[in-house]
């Protein structure tokens, strides 16, 4: 457990909540980016979580980075340090269980970022998204120029880049930014439903996010052949021998899985 990330566990679900708690505004720091990405390698690998949950609390998700730290830092000093941002999304982006960012408040910069980072945003209707590094003279650094297009197209993303602007809940659910909208009172409670369900799935869960995030950064036919080899590693599970056993004998949507 970090100073200000810190993963909890609700074992009669199986989720696992990676919370942000750096008031007022969960300002990302070199060391809340450090202790997110060592929160979603615990909840990786911690035997009672089969799906992540991000939330910053039900006042802001993360505000954005810790522009007090900017001046001290130069060129040499970012050269050398940019990487622990990478490191640390990569992390969360690579965690095997579905995970699903909770934005209340503001989402900004590093935060949105954050976001990026999950399989899906569930936002409350009053929050806001944006990646206004551009105001301070700067660039996204911790996946927010490579993410964002992926997800809401070229075009889209490249304005949101240019502007700086904030986007509210209307248009990140039109874009795509944002997966679903709740009041901000549901909003958690409505994501932990969802990775319920989810970490009550079939080991073949974490198969398909390997395929599709892996697949996506390579060739079509190398992808073809990743999926090929996963799909092969799928008839290997105890799933999937619960799974078929009861498509047989009861009609699909009726197995019990465990994960393995």
């Amino acid at each position: 457990m970090g100073e200000f990330v810190r993963l909890e566990v609700d074992t009669e679900r199986r989720v696992g909540t990676i919370r942000l708690d750096r008031p007022p505004m969960n300002a990302i720091s070199n060391q809340v980016w450090l202790e997110i990405g060592e929160c979603a390698q615990e909840a990786a690998d911690h035997p009672d979580v089969g799906a992540v949950v991000v939330w910053g609390g039900p006042k802001v998700f993360a505000a954005g980075a810790d522009i007090k730290q900017f001046p001290e830092i130069d060129y040499q000093a970012m050269k050398a340090g940019g990487a622990v941002l990478q490191r640390a999304m990569d992390t969360l982006a690579r965690v095997p269980l579905v995970t699903i960012a909770v934005v209340n408040g503001y989402a900004l910069g590093g935060g949105c970022e954050v976001a990026l980072a999950c399989d899906f945003r569930f936002a409350a209707d009053n929050a806001k998204l944006g990646q206004p590094e551009v105001l301070l003279g700067l660039i996204p650094g911790a996946g927010g120029t490579q993410r964002l297009p992926r997800l809401v197209g070229l075009s889209r993303a490249k304005e949101l880049l240019f502007s700086g602007r904030m986007v509210d809940m209307v248009e990140a659910q039109q874009i795509g930014l944002v997966d679903e909208v709740h009041p901000a009172d549901e909003v958690y409670d409505r994501a932990v439903e969802a990775a319920a369900r989810y970490a009550a799935g079939p080991f073949a869960l974490r198969l398909i996010k390997q395929a599709v995030e892996d697949g996506t950064e390579l060739p079509i036919d190398q992808a073809l052949r990743l999926e090929q080899s996963l799909f092969a590693e799928a008839f290997g599970t105890d799933d999937a021998r619960t799974g078929i056993a009861s498509f047989i004998e009861n009609g699909p949507g009726k197995a019990k899985f465990t994960g393995r």
